[in-house]
């Protein structure tokens, strides 16, 4: 079990490594003074530079002090100014109106964060915080930044009256809960301008922008990354119910928006939350020509052909429409697939199960082709997601495309063995027609032919990201590389080369030996 990193024990040995009251800082004998002036002794010029030459042993990094407070390296010179106003600690914590503790693993916000009293912005982000008491935190701060932490609730931050801050940060945290919502309201936060709620988990656009909406200062509003901006409504639905917003998702707000969305936040029959998406498969060139073997050339059957087709999973929870025939259920285990080294389990299906929706993952497969120099597949589907949150997960997760391969063999169809017919004659007994004989015959039908079960190869996988449709983005347009795509075949068909000339040869030797064969047979029949 990790150990428990409280905020006051950091900031404590940040401030220690300052080293305020040693050399040169602070009061001591090396201070030269204007009653004493020897050897040992300093002035405050040297003192000073002895902080600031990059030389110096005692110099510190302007930029690492900086990095968690902008007041650590002015508090350094204050020592070597003015030592004697650092003798109390109560200066130094009411010195600090900025801090910046990244990364640090920090789990609690203690009380000892209340001796900082004249602080005004606090960051603590990339930490371990799971909960936030408003008591701990001084009255003068009007910056919180609490972006990817562990959060799971905004009640402690409520619990005493309302603070006055002007920004909050809570971009990548698990918030998402009615309570949350509840939690963001002008009750809490009357001086709020500024709130950042990217990256978090909340689906239902009306309820947060209906608290959202008595927050009297509000001008700067993040929700990018949320489920809920997957949807057709957003942003236009925001802007029309925030007509005090300036600036959305780092965007000013222009005055056509705000007309294009104008009464949008009235249409409660048109806003849904369901998301939309369409997946289009084009044009494949490259993919190497299947080369039949030698015996499959010298013989009838079996009919071998090969078809490609690309395959993809999708979030779904419902038929998309204009589905094909070729689409496949996901949990289909009927098929056989195999790698060119190594068999291959057929592609399962997953379920995810929301209290309210219920969302399958499921596999389609675009129409069969054979072989081309450029293979057109035009293939577009679309899908709506009323799981929100699922489908971000999916999204974060990207599409991966499969390049299939499938083989069939045909054969001809089993038939029973024709019987001899007999032919009547006047006066004569009946003759059976020779099975050769094509009289009394009818013309032989087409053979019919019926197939194997498919052998299916995966030849390559695509990957395609589609987190930029999270942060924002609407289109994700990527041509794909499946790798270097080698055929069974064509490793087989080099081999039978050889085979091939030597059958060549062998047929041409054949009709020689049977003339010598007959040239002898004639001089035994002169002997």
């Amino acid at each position: 079990m990790s150990s428990i990193i409280t905020l006051s024990n950091v900031l404590e040995k940040l401030i220690h490594r300052l080293c305020l009251r040693d050399f040169p800082c602070g009061e001591g004998t090396w201070r030269q003074s204007t009653d004493r002036c020897d050897v040992d002794t300093e002035s405050t010029d040297v003192l000073l530079d002895l902080l600031s030459c990059p030389h110096s042993p005692w110099c510190c990094d302007d930029d690492d002090d900086e990095e968690w407070s902008p007041q650590a390296s002015a508090l350094r010179r204050l020592a070597v100014l003015t030592p004697e106003r650092l003798l109390h600690s109560d200066f130094i914590y009411k010195y600090f109106t900025s801090l910046s503790i990244v990364g640090r693993d920090v789990s609690v916000i203690d009380d000892g964060l209340l001796k900082f009293s004249k602080l005004e912005k606090l960051v603590l982000s990339a930490n371990n915080v799971s909960e936030v008491s408003a008591e701990n935190l001084p009255a003068s701060l009007q910056v919180l930044e609490l972006c990817s932490n562990r959060l799971g609730s905004l009640s402690g931050l409520t619990s005493r009256g309302s603070l006055q801050l002007q920004h909050l940060g809570l971009s990548c945290t698990s918030l998402s809960s009615m309570e949350d919502t509840t939690c963001l309201t002008g009750t809490h936060w009357p001086q709020l301008v500024s709130l950042d709620l990217s990256d978090c988990e909340f689906q239902s656009q009306r309820v947060l922008l209906r608290a959202l909406s008595t927050l009297p200062q509000l001008r700067t509003l993040m929700l990018e990354g949320n489920p809920f901006t997957l949807t057709p409504s957003y942003p236009g639905l925001t802007v029309d119910s925030l007509p005090q917003l300036t600036y959305l998702d780092q965007s000013r707000i222009s005055h056509h928006q705000r007309h294009l969305f104008r009464g949008l936040a009235t249409m409660n029959e048109l806003v849904i939350d369901v998301a939309l998406a369409t997946v289009s498969v084009g044009l494949m060139r490259g993919l190497p020509q299947r080369v039949m073997r030698s015996d499959e050339r010298l013989s009838d059957f079996p009919v071998t052909t090969f078809t490609y087709s690309i395959t993809y999973q999708f979030l779904h929870d419902q038929i998309p429409a204009g589905e094909n025939l070729d689409s496949e259920p996901a949990f289909s285990c009927s098929e056989t697939y195999q790698e060119p080294h190594q068999n291959c389990e057929p592609l399962s299906g997953t379920l995810f199960v929301t209290p309210e929706k219920t969302c399958c993952v499921s596999k389609h497969k675009t129409t069969k082709l054979p072989w081309s120099e450029c293979l057109d597949f035009s293939d577009t589907q679309k899908f709506s997601v009323t799981s929100l949150g699922e489908f971000k997960t999916f999204l974060n997760q990207g599409l991966c495309l499969t390049l299939e391969e499938e083989k069939v063999l045909w054969w001809p169809a089993a038939s029973e063995e024709v019987q001899p017919v007999k032919e009547k004659k006047a006066g004569k007994e009946e003759i059976p027609v020779k099975p050769g004989s094509t009289k009394g015959k009818k013309k032989k039908p087409t053979q019919e032919l019926v197939q194997d079960a498919p052998i299916r190869r995966l030849l390559g996988t695509a990957h395609v990201p589609l987190q930029s449709l999270v942060r924002g983005g609407k289109r994700v347009h990527m041509v794909c590389d499946f790798g270097l795509l080698s055929s069974d075949s064509e490793e087989e068909h080099t081999t039978q080369n050889g085979k091939d000339e030597e059958r060549k040869e062998k047929k041409k030797e054949m009709p020689k030996q049977r003339r010598g064969k007959k040239a002898a047979s004639s001089k035994e029949g002169a002997g």
